[in-house]
Parts: structure tokens; sequence; C-alpha cells
């Protein structure tokens, strides 16, 4: 059985199967395809086989899991949260030099975040690993519901095209990036800024907005934001 230090909430098990399926990734991104005309590109006639593969998904037996490791020693872990009338997708940080792991966004009624910039999740996906989950467009789609920005680049579009292209049996993966990056996450969009080299947001759900009472503290803040932006963080705090 799988473990996550200080995420002790139930049968974890890996889930990197579910990642050669082309339909894994419109129901991953499912919260994200808000109103009919999204689900019909995303899913076109596979809705039925889609459901199916949300049930297994979904089994409170089993919880997925998918780890994306960083050069920096941290490990971003997304969790399907299979509990009975409380599911939902947690995206979580760790480090071995911590205690437990830190909660990055929470996909679900009761969400919570932004959990990353569109520079971070294009940094992370591309960050180079030779473990868990180690394709770039993967890596996209997998942290893809993380996303809260703003202010996202001209050449967004291309990069999420490129990767439902690869991944996905989508008939128009333009239309389908072009919906999802309008829609981008369950909270509003943030906007984010450098402060004494930390990147943080200020979105009213976010854990990287100190400016919440319930903000991940600074130096985990600062770690974080290194680690997202490839850069090589040196301290790692104990976890209090």
């Amino acid at each position: 059985m799988l473990k996550i230090p200080g995420y002790e909430n139930g049968p974890l098990v890996q889930g990197a199967a579910y990642l050669d399926d082309p339909l894994f990734w419109p129901v991953h991104l499912g919260t994200c395809l808000r109103g009919e005309d999204a689900q019909r590109a995303a899913f076109g006639a596979d809705w039925d086989a889609a459901t199916e593969l949300y049930r297994a998904l979904s089994a409170e037996s089993e919880w997925p899991v998918f780890s994306v490791p960083l050069p920096s020693g941290h490990t971003v872990h997304v969790v399907y949260r299979n509990i009975e009338g409380e599911h939902g997708v947690d995206y979580l940080i760790h480090h071995p030099a911590w205690s437990a792991a830190e909660t990055l966004a929470v996909d679900d009624g009761h969400f919570m975040g932004p959990g990353m910039a569109w520079p971070e999740l294009l940094s992370v996906a591309r960050q180079p690993t030779t473990e868990g989950v180690d394709d770039p467009d993967a890596r996209l789609l997998l942290l893809f519901p993380t996303l809260g920005d703003a202010h996202l680049p001209d050449d967004a579009t291309v990069a999420l095209t490129a990767a439902l292209t690869a991944l996905t049996l989508i008939e128009e993966p333009a239309e389908v990036a072009s919906m999802l990056l309008e829609n981008q996450g369950q909270w509003t969009p943030a906007h984010w800024r450098p402060s004494d080299g930390v990147r943080i947001n200020d979105g009213g759900h976010s854990y990287r907005n100190p400016g919440n009472a319930f903000a991940l503290p600074e130096g985990r803040l600062r770690e974080i934001s290194n680690a997202l932006n490839g850069g090589g963080a040196t301290a790692h705090q104990a976890s209090g």
C-alpha cells in the first residue's frame, strides 16, 4: 500500500495504468469542462465509457495516486480521495525532509486553490525525471486542474492543444484547449506576482496567498515556489 506522510485518509494505490487510456484525460479534467458544449467536445460518443471509467477511478476500495517527481527532491501527488459523499482530487506536494505533505489545491465541491500559475504548470511539466509520471504532456494535463492564472501567455493554447492531441482522441483539441483555459479550475483566476523571490497570488481560496489565514508558512511558500519554478531549493523546513 502506498503511503504519503501526513495523508492517512484511505487505501492509496498506483494509478499509472489509467494514463494509457485516452478517456482518462477528459474524465480527469471534468470539473474544468463546464457546460454541455465543453463536455460534448471532450467526450463525443464516449460518454458511457467515460462514466464507467469514472466509477473505477472513484471506487472507495482503492484511491488512485499519480506522482510527479521534481529535480528539487519534491514530489507532487495527485490523489483521488474516494470518501463516500466527499469525493474529490487532492493535489499535494512533499519532500522527504518534511514530516507531512502540504496541500497545493483541492478539486471538489469545497475547492481550494489555485495551486499553480501557468509558468509553473509548464515548468513542472517540462522538468526532467526518470520516475513517476515522466511524460511532459501527461504532467501538464494531470496538474492542469491546479491552474488559476488571470494572465495567460498567447501560446498557452498551443501547449495545451499539443498535449490533448498527443494523449486523447478529442476531435477538436484546440477548441477544448480554449474551453479549458477559459474555465481553468473552480476558482476565479488569480493574479500572481513575485514577492522577495516567492511567487504568490491574491486568490481568496489559495494556500499560496499569504493574506489568507490558512496560507502556507512563509518558508514553505518559498520552497514550493522554488521547486515548481525549477529552482533547486536547498533548505527543507521540518513540518510544524
